[in-house]
């Protein structure tokens, strides 16, 4: 591991300063995934600005009837807290991230910042345009199994492995950031601030050098309504997702209301499926009309060889969860 500077500031403001927007400076929270990088050699930072005690660690009402969650909350801590339990698709998100020990380190900040779990990326042997603009992406001629379907481009078929982001994506939340002086603060919905690779695949995020993010917002329509997030992986636990799917669904007189869903695991970031949210809107939700709805927007993937199989994976998990999601809702209206 390179030798770094360790900058412990004093608060929030002055961790910004210390960082500096400088490329050799990197946060470190919970650390659970920029350790990892440090020891691999993938990330090598000059300083690292330790943060871990200055993150707001609460979860709060907001004035407008949603709940704002401290970027220093621990995956655990979130899973487990009242206001969040009345949004089902975050608590299994949740849950259904790494092991244990890691979601008592993780925070929920740094799991929206964790970077791709692709082998390429990791290896410093390999060329990857993540890793090192313009020395070309490894996988495109190599194993691409775990790769994105969707969204990808000629830089980088990288995926996102954050499950809490793909349900945050879903449920229309937004990243509160807090910028230098000069700058101030910001919020940014979370479907937007993680990035698609383009000619970028370096840049992962809407973060502007030097900022930090500092809060997620979850809106009030995010409680109290039928939602749910499945995930497929290789195996039944400590995995990432081959594919996940994240949905919030609503009825009214035997018709869709509100339908959000979001894929994990197809693409750079969580994709939000769009295509099919508008085919389902105002529709009765049978069987049918949800497996034609999610095939129109999964028609618009770029599997590879390895990997086409997750086009029929996604198909068949989103329909199941919407399915669960149309029963659901109707009980709930019955009763």
């Amino acid at each position: 591991m390179k030798e770094f500077a360790y900058v412990r500031p004093a608060d929030l403001a002055g961790a910004v300063e210390a960082h500096g927007g400088r490329p050799g400076s990197a946060y470190l929270a919970g650390g659970t995934n920029l350790v990892d990088l440090m020891k691999l050699g993938v990330a090598e930072p000059d300083t690292v600005v330790d943060v871990s005690r200055l993150l707001d660690n609460s979860v709060t009402r907001t004035e407008d009837g949603g709940v704002r969650i401290g970027a220093g909350v621990r995956n655990a801590d979130l899973a487990a807290h009242p206001l969040v339990g009345r949004c089902p698709v975050v608590v299994q998100a949740l849950a259904s991230g790494a092991s244990a020990q890691i979601r008592n380190m993780a925070t929920t900040g740094g799991n929206l910042l964790q970077r791709t779990r692709c082998p390429y990326f990791q290896d410093t042997a390999k060329p990857c345009n993540k890793r090192r603009p313009g020395s070309g992406c490894g996988a495109l001629d190599g194993i691409t199994r775990d790769h994105a379907v969707l969204g990808h481009s000629p830089s980088c078929i990288a995926t996102h492995p954050s499950d809490l982001a793909v349900a945050l994506a879903a449920l229309d939340a937004e990243v509160e950031l807090l910028g230098p002086a000069d700058r101030g603060n910001r919020t940014v919905p979370v479907g937007d601030f993680i990035r698609l690779p383009d000619d970028r695949p370096e840049r992962d995020t809407l973060l502007e050098p030097g900022e930090l993010l500092t809060a997620v917002l979850l809106p009030a329509g995010a409680f109290g309504v039928p939602s749910r997030y499945r995930k497929v992986r290789d195996r039944a636990s400590y995995a990432f997702a081959l594919v996940s799917a994240a949905a919030v669904l609503e009825l009214s007189d035997g018709r869709v209301r509100r339908v959000a869903l979001a894929f994990g695991g197809l693409a750079h970031r969580p994709w939000r499926a769009r295509t099919a949210e508008e085919l389902l809107l105002g529709e009765e939700p049978a069987p049918g009309v949800l497996r034609t709805a999610v095939e129109a927007e999964l028609g618009r993937a770029r599997p590879r060889p390895d990997n086409a199989f997750k086009v029929e994976l996604a198909r068949n998990l989103a329909c199941e969860v919407l399915d669960g999601l149309v029963s659901a809702s109707a009980s709930a209206r019955a009763t």
